[in-house]
């Protein structure tokens, strides 16, 4: 069983950065995508950036230039890089995974989340 434990988040000024991380126990393999979601007070959880299965980085409009999503493979860990932090960016953000364990048997992971609070 895989478990994500996310951490990084906290108080950030606009215009900050900040660094998450996600750190994954037990081996990945079969994946389909890993990445980080959010969600803001009051809106529903958003994709922010992930990788696809074969390497490709995937951005919405809003964060492309501002947020890096990169791995250590060797340390099992996805980060999310965040630039130029606007207090719109407050969320809960959460890493995601998406594999296949078992053959034909596909099934997401969330971690239990971190807060991330941009004061304006």
């Amino acid at each position: 069983q895989v478990q994500l434990v996310e951490s990084g988040g906290g108080l950030v000024q606009a215009g900050g950065s900040r660094r998450l991380s996600c750190a994954a126990s037990g081996r990945i393999f079969s994946l389909n995508a890993i990445g980080w979601y959010r969600q803001a007070p009051g809106k529903q959880r958003e994709l922010v950036a992930k990788f696809t299965r074969g390497g490709e980085t995937n951005y919405p409009d809003s964060v492309k230039g501002r947020f890096t999503i990169s791995r250590d493979n060797a340390k099992n860990t996805v980060y999310l890089q965040m630039n130029s932090l606007k207090p719109e960016h407050t969320a809960v953000y959460y890493c995601h995974l998406d594999w296949c364990p078992i053959i034909a048997q596909c099934t997401t992971v969330w971690g239990p989340g971190t807060q991330v609070t941009v004061s304006s």
